[in-house]
């Protein structure tokens, strides 16, 4: 049986300080020689940071030989410190409770995929690609490789915070309804304390206990909800404040839309310059 053919994809974009020690690795590991993208059985994605180590990649095929399409490297333990790693694992906890798939929080792009998958990608027409939650959405048989990352092999990291906060959001709107499900509850919880606020003092009324002016009754029941007429402002701020919320997220899922809608390439490839 001849051996399977293997591609790995590794976007290398400003990332020249690493290419070398990056080559010298998976040479080690591959025939440089062989031009196999195309037609491969299994495509290995990683970074070329190098703190995903290529010496892990015969483990990651050979759980897909054993029969998952999809094979995920999973992180034991991480280089990251401080802020940013706070921010990773802030990240994780969160999109793992809003998410309506499962996305096993300790993975990103390193993994296998078989030709089966990669065709599946193939058929996905998204521009905000939010990639461990693609490679779960698909469904294929999934394997784990437990591995400890690195720190990076040389140069700054190409994410910056905003891209990274930009690529959180894919994350949660391209997964989840929850948001605009909790802006649901929200506006019912509040309809219905508003609503059984103003029966009360209707009620009280009707009944001869309130004998206030007339417009007296709502003031009324902004103040003794709010405890005083010193919050009255205040609520008024929060309620206006939960408004924008709402709409900024709702902005984001019409933002979303709006990019799939307009349907332009997900990146466009300059022609070799013809010298003559």
């Amino acid at each position: 049986m001849p051996a399977p053919v293997i591609a790995v994809v590794i976007p290398v974009f400003n990332e020249h300080a690493v290419l070398p020690k990056l080559f010298a690795r998976l040479a080690a590991l591959f025939d440089a020689q062989r031009d196999c993208a195309r037609s491969a059985d299994a495509v290995v994605t990683m970074d070329a940071d190098l703190q995903d180590p290529p010496e892990v990649i015969p483990a990651l095929v050979a759980a897909w030989r054993d029969g998952a399409e999809v094979v995920r490297a999973t992180r034991r333990t991480r280089a990251d410190t401080g802020l940013r790693r706070a921010g990773f694992d802030l990240f994780h906890t969160i999109l793992g409770r809003l998410s309506d798939y499962p996305i096993e929080p300790k993975t990103g792009t390193f993994g296998v995929l078989g030709r089966a998958a990669v065709d599946a990608f193939h058929q996905l027409p998204e521009r905000n690609r939010f990639f461990p939650g693609l490679r779960a959405w698909i469904g294929f048989p999934t394997a784990d490789v437990p591995y400890d990352r690195h720190e990076r092999a040389a140069g700054k990291p190409q994410q910056t915070f905003r891209r990274l906060v930009h690529y959180a959001l894919d994350g949660v709107f391209s997964f989840s309804q929850l948001p605009l499900r909790l802006l649901t509850y929200s506006g019912i919880f509040v309809g219905f304390v508003g609503f059984c606020l103003g029966l009360y003092y209707v009620v009280k009324r009707l009944i001869k206990i309130e004998t206030a002016p007339t417009g007296f009754t709502t003031l009324a029941a902004l103040v003794l909800f709010l405890g005083g007429v010193q919050l009255i402002a205040i609520g008024v701020l929060g309620l206006g404040g939960v408004q924008l919320i709402a709409i900024g997220v709702l902005g984001e899922y019409l933002g979303r839309i709006y990019d799939e809608v307009k349907q332009r390439p997900v990146y466009l490839v300059k022609p070799p310059r013809v010298s003559g």
